[in-house]
């Protein structure tokens, strides 16, 4: 959610810090904020609402400054968990004598103990925020730690004993100048090493521009970075030597390549996104009826996680339950195995039973989703003192491997998507939902459910898909957003679907609720007489699924009851179908594929009159308000 970043190094460090900031925008955020070090002094800039008015301030404040007089600092994007988003609340947070100056991501959940400790001993608060206690209980700390090789480092060390909760940390001192601390529980943060200067972010997009050379703190870590280099230590205050890995990113993906919006470039890269997804999982010399004893996927996954498998239990949230519940159909249907998908945040306080020889996925496009870890983290801890049958088996389906998820579960898919920005999920759910796939035949090739035959056939539908997708985005867009422009007024849309097209009926009614703030809902398309109904007539909108197969009359059926109340009808439905167009009064057709890829092509023209809508509105698309790309908190 909110975003860190800090610098030390020769540059200017506020120029450092806005330009970080900007990378990580589609966090969301509704403040912001700088720290550095001038003239033996802290400054600290801050600024309600988006950037642009932070960088103004900044430029007043620091104008005619040279370079070597600001050359460490901490910014910071706040999105407002504790107290209202006022330029008093973001960050960074001083203490009292304004020589100690901290960011935070994440929640302290003692704060409030912490902050009447703090009274007692005659601090005063200016904010609402969890975060202020921070500064205030380092420059406690720093009266007894001034003796240490390094006071700021221990005082930093000695106030996160006190925090409960998560939070990524970064701090500054004015009497310290060549010292920037950072600390991390549960919450990412990420130091980048360059020639001579070192930063930090809460996601590496910040650290692009500047490096490549990355290395993650763990959970209960303390950094040092200073003009000579990093120092690491764990909890116990024990020196770490932990090696930085290359990203293999490139600056120019996080840039918007001629597109009005990163969204839409966004939609635009699924078909390279599915490609690459194919080209890292499929086996290139598999064959039906080979004597070969490796799977048709190259997913590697161990026999201590796919053997005997009784029962699967999937824990997501938002877009990433929308996936699950297609991999829902897909490993029920295809491998046999009973599925459950549950929201992470209601498993945390209502876990299923415990069953033997359970699979549990945990899926998170940014592999930090505060509820899905604590989710896993419970499954992982009621199931380790048990037998070897109940034993936790943990699998990630992620964009991100190294996160924090990495680290957590047994394996990981990785789902290559590359970065994303905007924060409504696109080419991630799309490549969520090809890891599904992969799981699902390489689970059926397995336990033999599937003929080889049958799973080659699958494979080769799948493989045709990047091309299908083209075809949508090359024949469809301009129509889209044409019939986007009738509504602009509209209030309220409905989506309906059946089978393994219901949960793109709910990933097309939450996309549009995301960026054009209109009011959606999605429903499978045979309950529609059993309550929505009765929401029906010519001003809401019906969006109906409708792709030849087994529920294909069924849903047609559906819709001409929504016609027969007078509601617009939009179908997604295979090209130059003759019934389809009799049937409905806007048609957003797809290449014709077999059932049980459909939701890959179906999703396409969704996301993009999603997409249109909000931007015909004149919305913010890529930053919609009060929502984060990372949930990073409860």
């Amino acid at each position: 959610m909110c975003g860190i970043v800090g610098y030390i190094g020769p540059q200017t460090a506020p120029e450092i810090l806005i330009s970080g900031l900007e990378k990580l925008e589609y966090r969301g955020y509704d403040s912001a904020g700088i720290a550095t070090i001038f003239e033996d002094e802290l400054r600290c800039v801050r600024a309600k609402g988006k950037l642009h008015n932070l960088r103004s301030k900044i430029e007043q404040t620091f104008a005619g400054a040279s370079p070597q007089e600001l050359q460490i600092g901490i910014g910071h994007t706040r999105w407002a968990t504790h107290g209202k988003p006022e330029e008093y609340n973001a960050h960074p947070h001083l203490d009292m004598a304004r020589r100690v100056a901290v960011v935070q991501n994440g929640i302290i959940e003692n704060y409030r103990e912490l902050r009447e400790g703090l009274k007692q001993k005659g601090h005063e608060f200016v904010s609402d925020t969890d975060t202020e206690v921070i500064p205030h209980l380092i420059a406690e700390y720093l009266k007894t730690t001034q003796t240490a090789e390094s006071p700021l480092l221990a005082a930093v060390q000695e106030a996160v004993k006190d925090l409960k909760g998560a939070y990524a940390i970064a701090v500054i001192g004015a009497d310290y100048p060549d010292e920037l601390v950072i600390a991390r529980e549960q919450a990412p943060l990420v130091i980048g090493f360059g020639q001579g200067e070192f930063f930090c972010a809460s996601d590496t997009p910040a650290l692009i521009p500047y490096t490549r050379a990355v290395l993650a703190l763990d959970n209960g870590e303390v950094a040092k970075l200073t003009p000579l280099g990093v120092e690491i230590y764990n909890s116990q205050r024990d020196r770490v030597k932990k090696a930085p890995r290359t990203l293999d990113w490139n600056p120019i993906v996080v840039e918007k390549q001629g597109f009005r919006h990163f969204m839409l470039k966004e939609i635009y890269e699924q078909p390279g996104v599915v490609r690459t997804c194919l080209e890292t999982y499929l086996s290139k010399d598999w064959q039906p009826g080979q004597s070969t004893d490796h799977s048709p996927l190259e997913l590697n996954l161990t026999s201590t996680l796919t053997d005997n498998l009784e029962q699967i239990q999937i824990l997501a949230c938002g877009t990433s339950w929308h996936a699950s519940l297609v991999g829902k159909y897909l490993l029920e249907q295809l491998v046999g195995i009973p599925t459950t998908v549950q929201y992470a945040s209601e498993f945390r306080y209502a876990p299923m039973p415990i069953t033997a020889n359970t699979l549990t996925i945990g899926v998170t496009q940014s592999g930090e989703t505060a509820d899905t870890l604590a989710a896993l983290d419970l499954e992982k801890r009621r199931r380790e003192t048990l037998e070897s049958k109940f034993q936790p088996r943990l699998l990630g389906i992620t964009n991100r491997p190294e996160s924090t998820l990495g680290q957590m579960v047994d394996q990981v898919i990785d789902t290559h998507a590359g970065i994303e920005i905007g924060v409504a999920a696109t080419k991630t759910f799309t490549a969520q939902l090809i890891g599904f796939y992969c799981l699902a035949l390489d689970l059926a090739y397995r336990r033999q459910t599937l003929s080889e035959e049958r799973i080659k056939e699958i494979l080769d539908h799948l493989c045709y898909l990047p091309a299908q997708i083209e075809l949508i985005l090359e024949s469809q867009e301009r129509y889209i957003e044409e019939l986007a422009h009738d509504f602009l007024e509209t209030q309220d849309f409905i989506f309906v679907g059946r089978g393994i097209n219901f949960p793109i009926a709910l990933e097309g009614a939450l996309k549009l609720k995301e960026i054009s703030y209109i009011h959606a809902e999605g429903y499978p398309a045979g309950e529609m007489k059993h309550g929505p109904i009765a929401l029906l007539d010519s001003k809401v909108p019906v969006v109906s699924i409708a792709m030849p197969g087994s529920v294909y009359e069924k849903v047609l059926s559906n819709a001409q009851e929504a016609k027969a109340r007078d509601a617009r009808l939009i179908g997604v439905t295979v090209m130059n179908d003759t019934e389809a167009a009799e049937t409905f009064d806007n048609l957003l057709p797809v290449p014709e594929v077999e059932e049980l890829i459909s939701p890959l092509v179906t999703v396409i023209p969704l996301q993009l009159l999603s997409y249109h809508i909000a931007a015909r509105r004149g919305l913010d698309v890529d930053q919609p308000r009060n929502l984060a790309k990372s949930v990073t908190v409860e």
